[in-house]
């Protein structure tokens, strides 16, 4: 018979479990739970113990030495060395701010300062501001501020005015980099200043539906408004390579170009500059266009912009935008690859303009007179526009009508 089958034997005497003790049971019955609970709090005590320690491991310097963070601003963990350095760049900018009329900006920067009180020459420069800004005189003409525009200019007029079939058109519609530059130094001897189209009019909705009002432009006496623009900035295969690039296939800067920039880009300091090739094949980047140049005079004679105002830089996009060959159709040409950098490329460029306060006007896809064809293919061509330049410059509510061809009732523009 199995151990654990035998019978007792009767003549022994019975042998009975002690019963344990009642706080014995009563662990024994409520041992599971109270386990489980210990377990949750060492297990939140890990948590919190360990997340001190990378908390202090933050603090550590590289010394291995304990900081403490403070909960302060950044400003005031600055020594007074830095703090004079940062009122000496405030003070800068508030006067660059300053001679473009916009005093009430440099006040506003310059009272805005933390440390404001620390500078007695930040409250005199406020004071100055704030008279000045009691001087200035809203301009009463605002339906006679003049708009100055301009193409490409001309790096090399040597190539430009070769004998070719193009001479003519460039005599008559370009301008050259040096006249660019006498033309501004002689409106600025003139009093003109550049303003914004929307220091002029802007648009307003109010219980008559939207319409347009005339801004409020302040300037000293005997100063003077004026808007510039710079219609097709595109550098278009025939000025840059010597043929045009309106098919299928884009045409790139090379030595048989007429003379002018080839492209904008970024430059090493962040403004917006151009790229250029010269009749060997050279590349150099620099002053080369319009919006280098108006950028170096305005950084020389900041009072020559209104509250920082820059030039309306009118795009076609039949070639692409820039000097980039973004049109759609010549992703074939170029692969997928080389099509997509120049679409972001021009992205970029677009985006620089606009930081530094250029504005981005259509110029139309394929430079057609509006006034003189039908509605329908004005539609197509703003329709193409829309589609395949504005995804690259963005939202755009100016156009510089091609060929001076107004379709808003104003008529066309005459010389």
């Amino acid at each position: 018979m199995a151990k654990n089958q035998q019978r007792r034997d009767p003549n022994l005497p019975v042998r009975r479990r002690r019963r344990k003790p009642k706080w014995q049971r009563m662990l024994h019955k409520y041992w599971p739970p109270i386990r489980f609970a210990l377990l949750i709090v060492i297990v939140i005590l890990i948590f919190v113990l360990g997340f001190s320690a990378i908390l202090k491991g933050c603090r550590m310097g590289s010394t291995g030495i304990d900081v403490d963070i403070p909960e302060t601003t950044t400003e005031q963990t600055l020594s007074p060395s830095e703090i004079e350095l940062q009122a000496k760049e405030l003070l800068e900018e508030a006067a660059f701010t300053a001679a473009g009329y916009d005093y009430r900006g440099a006040v506003n920067m310059l009272t805005s300062f933390e440390h404001y009180e620390q500078f007695p020459e930040m409250e005199q420069k406020v004071g100055e501001y704030q008279i000045m800004d009691s001087q200035l005189r809203t301009y009463a003409n605002m339906n006679q501020v003049t708009h100055v525009f301009f193409h490409s200019l001309i790096v090399d007029a040597a190539r430009a005015f070769d004998g070719e079939h193009t001479e003519d058109g460039y005599n008559q519609y370009m301008t050259t980099c040096d006249e660019f530059w006498d033309m501004m130094e002689e409106m600025y001897a003139r009093g003109y200043v550049l303003v914004s189209p929307y220091d002029v009019a802007y648009e307003v909705t109010d219980s008559y539906g939207t319409r347009f009002a005339y801004g409020e432009i302040r300037l000293p006496e005997g100063k003077k408004p004026f808007i510039m623009s710079q219609d097709d900035v595109n550098y278009y295969g025939y000025m840059i390579g010597g043929e045009s690039g309106a098919d299928e296939k884009p045409i790139f800067a090379n030595t048989k170009g007429d003379g002018f920039a080839s492209r904008i880009v970024i430059g090493e300091d962040g403004y917006p500059t151009c790229e250029y090739m010269d009749k060997d094949g050279n590349v150099t980047y620099g002053d080369y266009d319009l919006v280098p140049l108006l950028e170096k005079f305005i950084q020389e004679h900041p009072d020559f912009s209104y509250h920082g105002a820059r030039a309306v830089l009118g795009v076609t996009g039949y070639e692409g935008v820039f000097g980039y060959r973004t049109k759609p159709s010549y992703e074939a040409a170029l692969g997928s690859e080389r099509y997509q950098e120049e679409v972001n490329a021009a992205k970029a460029v677009a985006q620089n303009l606009k930081d530094h306060g250029w504005i981005i006007a259509s110029h139309s896809y394929g430079h057609p007179a509006y006034g003189r064809i039908s509605a329908d293919r004005v539609a197509t061509d703003s329709d193409k526009w829309e589609n395949t330049v504005q995804p690259i410059v963005g939202n755009c509510d100016i156009i510089l009508y091609p060929h001076g061809s107004d379709i808003a009732g104003a008529g066309n523009y005459t010389m």
